[in-house]
């Protein structure tokens, strides 16, 4: 029996790309991951080869019947196009988070790739960092008061990123997954243009009517982080548990998720649960998005 390989582009090529690149040509022993081919690369950029890597069109990637899945790691902006195009072509895609810049993108999205019998695969390292594993385990079973999620980072260029809430999707699906089902209360946005900085601050009430602020800060000079306090009825949680380094990088681990979803090996209910997930988090950014596009209420 000869074993099923599934030829694989790579769109854009920043860090993301690149690794995707290494990661595709080095695939782990006997992982999932061995099922996957790279087939070569796709830049606007002209590169030539990226080690053994060829570069080819996109035309080439999206007509050869060699190539069976796309790797997507392009801008936010141009994500959803991207994958428009490819599901169209009748391939598999995976594609770094987010999605969409837009809930309705995303469901139609999702759709195409249902209705093409399709794997659409949305990566979210996120979930997979031990730090992020530790967390979980630790908040596991714990009845939550009220909670805070604190993110801040660089400066962000929002025409080629999408509005915070979307950027930012990554702190939005761990308060998900974390804490289940979540409603926004309110949310706003504070911009100083001459300062480059930003700060989005959503207050969310949990299915328990419990509240959880989510706040997303970015200026020049700004060190990447995330800061926690979780409150408990058995107390508060204001670092993170210690975590062991991972054997296998996140994008390994995501790359093996992607190819074992094309081997017919995640079951149905996994599917059902991660595509609640990941369209009920886009949902949500919309709806954050409309809370601090609104005009500033003036009460007279």
């Amino acid at each position: 029996q000869i074993s099923k390989m599934f030829g694989t582009v790579v769109v854009g090529v920043g860090i993301a790309g690149l690794a995707r690149i290494r990661d595709l040509m080095n695939p782990m022993p006997s992982s999932p991951s061995e099922h996957l081919k790279l087939f070569g690369f796709v830049s606007r950029r002209s590169f030539g080869n990226i080690n053994e890597a060829k570069q080819i069109s996109l035309e080439d990637a999206l007509r050869n019947k060699d190539v069976h899945a796309a790797f997507i790691s392009t801008e936010n902006r141009s994500h959803e196009e991207t994958i428009r195009m490819f599901l169209e072509a009748g391939k598999h895609v995976l594609v770094e988070y987010p999605m969409a810049l837009s809930a309705k993108a995303a469901h139609e999205l999702w759709e195409m790739a249902e209705h093409k019998g399709k794997v659409l695969h949305v990566e979210h390292i996120e979930l997979l960092t031990e730090e992020y594993k530790q967390l979980k385990k630790e908040v596991a079973g714990k009845d939550l008061v009220k909670g805070t999620l604190h993110f801040t980072g660089s400066v962000l260029d929002e025409n080629k990123s999408g509005f915070p809430a979307f950027s930012g999707i990554a702190r939005l699906t761990w308060l998900i997954d974390l804490f289940g089902d979540l409603t926004v209360t309110s949310a706003t946005r504070e911009k100083q243009k001459d300062k480059n900085y930003s700060r989005m601050t959503v207050h969310f009430q949990t299915a328990n009517k419990k509240p959880l602020t989510w706040i997303e800060e970015r200026g020049p000079g700004m060190r990447r982080e995330k800061k926690i306090n979780f409150c408990f009825t058995s107390g508060c949680l204001e670092n993170f548990p210690e975590a062991p380094r991972s054997s296998v990088g996140l994008f390994m681990q995501d790359q093996n998720l992607f190819a074992k979803k094309l081997l017919g090996q995640v079951s149905k209910e996994e599917l059902a649960a991660e595509k609640w997930r990941i369209l009920r988090c886009l949902d949500l950014a919309e709806v954050i998005q409309q809370y601090c596009d609104e005009p500033e209420k003036i009460y007279s």
